[in-house]
């Protein structure tokens, strides 16, 4: 296999398509690329048609190093403050992530540090000790007697005892996830500071866990006030480790893909969830996840019944009412301040208008990404029984932080809550 100094760089904007000769792909790279689904692959006669999607970053394959860049990109010096709102982290990010270089690996260069961050502040608090159990062999008697292992490995010795203790020492699950991530992380980058800076810090962790084992303890983790402060960390583990972060925030083959994706569509859709839950919350609403709330389809072959509903569904029910009426939001990472919203869009809001709104307010909110600043317009939808629905499409400033950026949001929500209360 070729050094990542010798492959060569293939680079593709989202939705762009690029030639790639067939000498350059070999059949495990073909294979991974059609498992990833995160690029098109279609065989022509001498060559392959590569086709980027909504992911971004780099993917090292055999003979070259595939680069995916945004098409409506966040400020490399904004992204880490979006990605953590996202991961539902409410900390202040360290100055040093916001002007962190986006080299070769983009955007996904950045989920490392971030990761080295928030695990540098662990090992400056001190890490987190506890009782841990430990299987070993002593010649004298501490803590409980393996009666299984003396009698089928020591054949009555009496010199040498298999004992279960428990140990105080720093070798949690939450120390062994961090370590597990960092070495993870420190064998995939490419900046050598990042690599030797992670690797620095991963030989201050615990590390007797393999990589494949850390998702299923982080899909067990239990937090209290003893170890909340490692949230954080492990936010940015499972994403290295191809978790997928808040919904599928990154391709679940992460670095064992030998690649870093970040996918940005995922990332809108988690802060415009956030954002449109928090902005109900405030003025007494909530997000309906009952799936009695949502809109069924029946009739379908067989006996599935799946549900239809927008990114965020929110329900508002003032005090008296009889039921509740409810506010659509979907989230389109797409560029709607320069182009107009897609019929496949419209027919869609359109149909969360019909199937949940009251027809006294026939509202949708479409959010979508706006690198110029904030921006809003209104679609109006009128047949020969008059108003049909209306969408306010919300373009959200990207050049700012999250939560400054959702002000247009909270406001459109606030006045549609106002509304409901008045009627």
């Amino acid at each position: 296999m070729a050094s990542g100094a010798a492959r060569r760089e293939v680079t593709l904007d989202e939705y762009a398509s690029g030639r790639v000769p067939k000498s350059d792909l070999t059949s495990s790279d073909l294979h991974r690329l059609r498992a990833l689904k995160s690029v098109g692959l279609t065989e022509k006669q001498d060559h392959y048609v590569l086709t980027a999607r909504t992911v971004t970053g780099v993917l090292e394959l055999s003979r070259i190093r595939l680069v995916l860049r945004p098409k409506l990109p966040i400020a490399g010096n904004r992204l880490i403050d979006w990605l953590s709102y996202a991961n539902g982290q409410n900390s202040t990010i360290d100055e040093a992530l916001r002007n962190w270089p986006l080299g070769k690996d983009g955007y996904a260069g950045l989920v490392p540090a971030a990761l080295l961050y928030e695990c540098r502040l662990l090992l400056r608090r001190g890490l987190r000790r506890d009782y841990v159990r430990r299987q070993r062999v002593d010649t004298t008697l501490r803590g409980r007697l393996n009666v299984e292992a003396q009698a089928t490995r020591c054949f009555g010795a009496v010199d040498q005892l298999h004992v279960s203790t428990f140990e105080y020492e720093d070798g949690g699950w939450e120390n062994l996830v961090c370590g597990a991530a960092l070495t993870a992380a420190a064998a995939q980058a490419t900046s050598p500071l990042l690599r030797h800076q992670l690797a620095s810090a991963a030989a201050d962790f615990p590390n007797a866990l393999r990589s494949r084992d850390v998702l299923p303890v982080l899909a067990r983790a239990q937090y209290s006030a003893l170890n909340a402060h490692y949230r954080p960390a492990h936010a940015w583990a499972r994403m290295v480790l191809g978790g997928g972060g808040p919904n599928d925030l990154l391709n679940p083959y992460g670095f064992g893909a030998q690649g870093l994706l970040l996918k940005l569509d995922g990332l809108w859709e988690s802060v415009v969830q956030r954002m449109a839950a928090e902005a109900a919350a405030a003025v007494g609403g909530r997000w309906a996840r009952d799936a009695d709330d949502h809109i069924r389809t029946h009739g379908r072959h067989g006996s599935s019944t799946p549900p239809f509903v927008p990114d965020a569904l929110l329900s508002f029910a003032p005090p008296g009412a009889s039921s509740a009426t409810y506010l659509a939001v979907d989230a389109k990472y797409k560029n709607y301040a320069k182009k107009n919203v897609s019929r496949e869009d419209r027919h869609q809001l359109l149909t969360y208008i019909a199937g949940y709104t009251d027809p006294a307010n026939p509202l949708a909110l479409v959010v979508h990404p706006d690198p110029q600043g904030p921006s809003s317009h209104q679609l109006e939808f009128r047949g020969p029984r008059g108003l049909v629905g209306r969408i306010l499409v919300l373009g959200l400033d990207t050049r700012s932080d999250p939560r400054t950026a959702a002000e247009p949001l909270r406001k459109a929500i606030a006045d549609f809550a106002a509304t409901v209360a008045a009627i």
